[in-house]
């Protein structure tokens, strides 16, 4: 059963060029935002999908974890960062 969640994005143009998002996840058992950076200009609905694909990647590598070694596997993304609110 996939969940749906509500996902809501600001962004702000870095002295860079880059476009910082910042996603806010609207969920009752796990609220949670972050930020994405992006290196060129998308339109709102491929921002939103790309936060969603990132996010259910990290949802699959944490059940993937190894009970005998419960180290969560280290993300090198440094254009995605998640956190709990």
């Amino acid at each position: 059963m996939e969940q749906a969640e509500k996902i809501s994005i600001t962004t702000k143009t870095l002295a860079s060029g880059n476009c910082q998002v910042k996603f806010f996840v609207e969920d009752q058992q796990k609220p949670q935002y972050g930020y994405l950076l992006v290196t060129e200009p998308k339109p709102v609905g491929d921002i939103i999908e790309e936060i969603k694909n990132r996010l259910e990647q990290r949802r699959m590598e944490t059940m993937n974890i190894n009970p005998f070694f419960p180290v969560a596997p280290s993300s090198d993304d440094h254009n995605f960062y998640l956190f709990s609110a």
